[in-house]
């Protein structure tokens, strides 16, 4: 396998020469050269397969640069009982017949980017290992990448994480679990503005090659293609768990804001197995919901964004928009940096009424939006038809699920968060607050260590030299 940008500008890499580079050299994303395929034999065997290895078998197709006992270890290590919850990682909670919800947030930090990030943890290290380098991380993020990529990476030898927040954006539990971490690998930066200026910092920092080169810097955000491998397996596994044969279809609902989990469904799409359609559900930021609709691709500005009660999807920049865009153009490297030229320079694309927006309904994408008060009635709802609390960005998800439910076609619904991170609107839906897992319940009250600038590149640059050189 090996992996080319969506910009063209690229020559083939192996999977372990993309893993710590982040963007690519010409501002593009890594794409695999092709899909793998899956057989209906193979879709047959891997029907009973545990997690693990089911991992190993879509993991090894995207990694087939790592050995695989090599492979193997690192999932064995990464996907355990005790760090997930259950032997089963992803548990499926039904509902009524048809209606599913996919637990994915039972990880270390409560959210589903667990699930990627501390598999990301453990290839970064492997991978340092080998080649007797370090790695400085620069992340951004609106909520849950930042807790689950520092307390993946946190005492990883030869690893720091410099992590980009919207300043008093988060919610106080999100916040308080990144900036309460004492570990010295770690620094977290509040940005003052919205985290499109986050994005915006790590993509103009990625792209100063000499200073990316210098200073080792690479990404754990979705970018990183690691991240979308990693998720893909969690649609195969929730597929496997509803079904009894592979001559049925499922839909995925989900809640999307950079577009990389949502993504990771088009992939296993791509690869053969048999979703109906993919759900995108936007919260009162609605780019990629008005892009569905409409045709129209148009980011908004820091003064448009809304600071909503789903915060980790206060996004108006997809940075994974650009793989399915690739996808959409039958893989027009030409065209897509066409694209977002456009995009770059803070203007919008419109491909309503030519061919590719024909095209998009061929991927199986439909997508709608949602609001504080519906995800509040959301949650209401839930809580006194099947006793199941979720949280804020779960609650859009089953909304604009259910607004596309099928007969006959079972539905599951992305679990993004537990409910305790987003405490405070869990409260307003249903009049107490949920329990919080042993160990969190005075999280808030720690102290708490970040530094506050403004959202300046060369400021951040100056910062993060300054931090590696004294370390």
């Amino acid at each position: 396998m090996h992996y080319i940008s969506t910009r063209g500008g690229m020559s083939p890499r192996t999977f372990t020469e993309i893993l710590l580079s982040g963007l690519a050299p010409d501002g593009g994303l890594a794409v695999p050269e092709v899909y793998p395929k899956i057989s209906p034999s193979e879709l047959e065997t891997w029907r009973s397969l545990d997690y693990q290895a089911l991992a190993f078998e879509i993991l090894s197709r995207f990694m087939d640069d790592i050995p695989a006992n090599d492979l193997r270890h690192l999932i064995a290590r990464t996907y355990t009982a005790e760090a997930f919850g259950s032997p089963d990682i992803t548990l499926v909670r039904t509902l009524e017949p048809g209606l599913h919800i996919l637990c994915l947030s039972n990880g270390p930090t409560l959210a589903f980017k667990d699930i990627a990030m501390q598999l990301l943890g453990n290839l970064f290290e492997y991978t340092l290992d080998k080649t007797k380098a370090e790695l400085n991380i620069l992340g951004a993020t609106s909520g849950d990448t930042g807790s689950s990529a520092e307390y993946a990476m946190r005492g990883k030898r030869d690893i720091r994480v410099f992590m980009l927040s919207p300043l008093g954006k988060m919610s106080r539990f999100q916040t308080a679990q990144m900036f309460s971490l004492q570990d010295e690998n770690i620094f977290n930066i509040a940005i003052r503005g919205v985290f499109d200026d986050c994005q915006d910092i790590v993509k103009a920092v990625s792209n100063d090659h000499a200073f990316k080169q210098k200073y080792h810097i690479g990404t754990v955000n979705s970018i990183n293609w690691a991240r979308i491998a990693a998720q893909i397996v969690y649609y195969f596994k929730g597929y496997f768990a509803v079904t009894q044969s592979n001559d049925e279809q499922v839909s995925f609902s989900v809640p999307s804001g950079n577009f990389g989990n949502i993504f990771a469904g088009h992939v296993a799409r791509m690869m053969g197995l048999p979703i109906k359609q993919l759900i995108l559900a936007t919260n009162e930021n609605d780019v990629l919901d008005e892009f569905f609709r409409t045709g129209l691709y148009r980011p908004r500005t820091t003064g448009e964004t809304h600071h909503t009660s789903s915060p980790s999807m206060d996004i108006s920049k997809a940075s994974n928009f650009e793989r399915f865009i690739f996808d959409l153009t039958d893989r027009n490297a030409m065209r897509v940096k066409e694209l977002w030229q456009s995009i770059d320079k803070g203007n919008a694309f419109d491909l309503f009424g030519n061919t590719l927006w024909v095209k998009t309904k061929e991927f199986g994408f439909v997508s709608g939006t949602s609001h504080h008060a519906a995800r509040i009635d959301t949650i209401r709802k839930l809580y006194h038809e099947y006793k199941v609390l979720i949280d804020t960005h779960t609650a859009d998800g089953v909304k604009v699920g259910l607004e596309y439910r099928e007969p006959g076609i079972p539905l599951i619904c992305l679990e993004t968060a537990l409910p305790t991170k987003f405490a405070e609107s869990i409260k307003e839906a249903v009049g107490f607050e949920p329990i919080r897992p042993a160990g969190l319940e005075n999280l808030e009250d720690l102290p708490q260590h970040f530094e506050v600038m403004d959202k300046d590149v060369d400021a951040i640059k100056t910062f993060i030299s300054q931090k590696i050189e004294q370390t």
